[in-house]
C-alpha cells in the first residue's frame, strides 16, 4: 500500500493506529513460566567467579570480589625492578614509571598489599615475552618509536611525551624498531623467579596463589611489536609455559600456574604466527598449523605438549570478549539486542555466533573438553577477561547478571571482569547482588539448582541453595528493552510456603522491597523492563533474619 494512492488524511489516521497497536503490544506484560527445581543440577557454585581486574581495596570489600588479578597488555613488559611498564600499541609504545595513585598501574607488591587488604586472592602476571620496560634519567619515560630517531610518524604522544610516536610513517607504513634496547631491557626466567622469591619474602608464601603465565601471546607481534615484531610459534609457547612454570614453582612451591591467557577466538585456534600470515596469505595453508600442531588447532595442542611435559599449569585459562559490538558503551537497540543474546556464547552449543566468528563458541563446555581430551580431566577453568559493555546502561546490568548466572551454573572455576566496573554504575549493583546486595554479605546460594525459562534472551533466571540459612535463592532477569514481564516460578522439591525477601535493581536503583510470601511452592511476580530481581526464599518458620546468625 502506497500513500500516493491514499488522501494524506487517510495515511496520518492509518500510522496513527498502527502507532496506537504498538504501543499496546508494549504494553501488554510478557508472561512467562519459570521452572526451578531443586533436586536437579545441583553441583557447587565456585566463589572465584565473581573476580575483577584491577579493583581497590574498597571495592573489593564491598562487591566481597574474592579475587582480583594483575593482568593486561602492560603486564606483559612489567619490570619490578624499577616498577616500570611499557604501553605498547595501546599508547605510543612508551616504558613508564608505574603510577602508585593508580589501581590499574599496579603489577606488583603493591598490587599484593591492595588485594590482601580486602581478603581477596591476587593474581599476578608474569611476564614471558622476554623483555621489560626500562626508564631514563630520573625515572624518565623512553620511546619505542621516537621521532628523534625514526623520523616523523602519524601520531605523537602530544599530551605526556612528544617525541613518542605511534610506530606508523606518515604514509601508514609501519616502522621497524631497530634497536628494541630503545626502551626496554632483556628478561629472562631467572629474573621473574627472583622478583617471586622476593614477594614471598614480603608476604606468607600461600598468599600470592595464582601466577598467570604473560597475556593474550598470539598478539604480541600487534601489542607489542616494538620487542617482538614476529608472531610467536605454537612450539615456542609451549616450550615458554614449561619452562616458566618451572621457574616459578622452583620459587614458589604453593604455586598455581595459569595459562595460556589467549584473547578469543582466532587465538584459540592459531598461533600468533600464524594469525600474522594469515592477515596477508588467508587462513588457508598456514605453517604452523601445517607443521608444528599437525593439523590441530592452537589451544588444544599446547594442551598435548604440556601434558607431554608433565603438569605445568594448573588451571586452564582464555580471555572472551563479544565481537558485535558489545564491548563498548553504545546503547544503540542492535547493540543492546546483541548483549542480550551474545550470551550465550559461553554455554549454548546450538547457538551459532552471527559475526566473523560464523561458528558456534559454547566457550564452557568447550574449555572443559579440551582440558578433559587433551590435558588432565577436572583441570579448574577459567575466563580472566571478559566485557560486555555497556557500564553505565540497564542493558549492561542484565547481560553482566546474566553472565554471573552462566558462570555458576555451568561450573566454571574462575573469572575476573575486566575492569572493575565504578560504584555508581548499574553492573556494579548486578555484580553486588550476587556478592553483598545488603551491605552486610548476603549473597546468591553457593549450590546450583536447575531454573528452566522459555527464552533466557528475554528473561533469564537462576536459582542456588545458601547453606547458613537453608534459603533458596532465585535471580530473575528481565533483559527487554521495553517490556515488563509477569513471571511464574515453580518451585519443585523446596518447602511449600515461606516468606520471600526481595531485591531488585531497576533503573540503576539497588532497593529492597517489602517482605512477602510465596504459596504452594509458586513465586509471583512482575519484572520492570531491563531488571534484575533476587528472591531470597526462607522456609515457613523461619524467620529472614536469621541468615546474618
Amino acid at each position: 500500500m502506497s500513500d500516493t494512492l491514499l488522501p494524506k488524511a487517510a495515511v496520518a489516521l492509518f500510522a496513527a493506529c498502527l502507532l496506537h497497536v504498538a504501543e499496546g503490544r508494549a504494553a501488554t506484560p510478557l508472561a512467562v513460566m519459570v521452572a526451578v527445581d531443586a533436586s536437579m543440577g545441583q553441583h557447587p557454585i565456585s566463589p572465584l567467579i565473581y573476580g575483577v581486574n584491577f579493583g581497590t581495596t574498597e571495592t573489593l570489600r564491598d562487591l566481597r570480589a574474592p579475587i582480583n588479578r594483575s593482568g593486561g597488555n602492560s603486564a606483559s613488559t612489567y619490570n619490578w625492578r624499577l616498577d616500570a611498564r611499557n604501553t605498547g600499541k595501546d599508547w605510543y609504545y612508551e616504558s613508564v614509571p608505574c603510577d602508585p595513585a593508580s589501581i590499574n598501574d599496579q603489577f606488583g607488591a603493591r598490587f599484593v598489599a591492595i588485594s590482601l587488604k580486602a581478603g581477596a586472592i591476587p593474581m599476578l602476571t608474569i611476564p614471558m615475552i622476554g623483555w621489560n620496560a626500562k626508564l631514563g634519567p630520573n625515572r624518565s619515560r623512553l620511546a619505542s618509536f621516537s621521532i628523534v630517531k625514526y623520523g616523523p610518524q602519524q601520531e605523537s604522544d602530544s599530551k605526556n611525551f612528544f617525541q613518542a610516536g605511534n610506530g606508523m610513517a606518515p604514509d601508514g607504513t609501519p616502522l621497524a624498531n631497530t634497536d628494541p634496547h630503545d626502551a626496554q631491557t632483556p628478561d629472562d626466567p631467572e629474573n621473574q623467579q627472583v622478583r617471586i622469591r622476593q614477594l614471598n619474602s614480603k608476604f606468607d608464601t600461600k598468599d600470592v596463589r595464582y601466577y598467570i603465565l604473560d597475556n593474550e601471546p598470539s598478539v604480541w607481534q600487534l601489542v607489542h611489536r616494538d620487542v617482538r615484531p614476529v608472531g610467536a610459534h605454537a612450539d615456542e609457547i609451549a616450550t615458554k609455559v614449561a619452562t616458566y612454570s618451572n621457574a616459578v614453582k622452583n620459587a614458589d612451591p604453593h604455586a598455581l600456574i595459569v595459562a595460556p591467557e589467549e584473547w578469543g577466538w582466532a587465538g584459540y585456534h592459531y598461533s600468533g604466527f600464524d594469525q600474522q600470515y594469515a592477515a596477508t596469505h588467508g587462513f588457508d595453508h598456514t605453517p604452523d598449523r601445517e607443521t608444528q600442531t599437525q593439523g590441530m588447532d592452537y589451544v588444544p595442542w599446547l594442551l598435548t605438549q604440556w601434558k607431554a611435559a608433565g603438569h605445568p599449569i594448573d588451571v586452564f585459562s582464555l580471555h572472551f570478549y563479544p565481537q558485535g559490538g558489545e564491548y563498548s558503551d553504545s546503547d544503540s537497540t542492535a547493540v543492546e539486542l546483541a548483549r542480550n543474546r551474545s550470551t550465550r556464547d559461553l554455554w549454548d552449543t546450538n547457538y551459532k555466533d552471527p559475526t566473523w566468528i560464523n561458528n558456534v563458541v559454547a566457550l564452557i563446555p568447550q574449555m572443559r573438553d579440551w582440558v578433559n581430551r587433551y590435558y588432565y580431566p577436572g583441570t579448574p577453568l577459567a575466563i580472566t577477561e571478559y566485557n560486555w559493555g555497556g557500564e553505565k546502561l540497564m542493558n549492561g546490568a542484565t547481560a553482566q547478571a546474566d553472565i554471573l548466572g552462566i558462570f555458576g551454573r555451568e561450573g566454571l572455576d574462575i573469572a575476573t571482569r575486566w575492569t572493575a566496573p565504578g560504584p555508581a554504575t548499574p553492573v556494579y549493583k548486578a555484580m553486588k547482588l550476587y556478592r553483598n546486595y545488603d551491605d552486610r554479605g548476603g549473597a546468591f546460594g553457593e549450590t546450583s539448582i536447575s531454573a528452566i525459562v522459555p527464552d533466557p534472551d528475554l528473561v533469564s533466571a537462576f536459582a542456588a541453595l545458601r547453606g547458613k540459612d537453608d534459603a533458596a535463592t532465585v535471580m530473575l532477569i528481565n533483559k527487554q528493552l521495553d517490556n515488563s514481564a509477569d513471571t511464574t516460578v515453580s518451585l519443585a522439591h523446596l518447602p511449600d510456603n515461606g516468606t520471600v525477601e526481595t531485591w531488585r535493581l531497576a533503573d540503576n536503583k539497588l532497593t529492597h522491597l517489602p517482605l512477602s510470601r510465596y504459596m504452594n511452592r509458586q513465586l509471583r511476580a512482575s519484572l520492570p523492563k531491563q531488571s534484575i530481581t533476587l528472591f531470597v526464599l526462607h522456609p515457613a518458620g523461619q524467620s529472614a533474619a536469621r541468615k546474618h546468625a
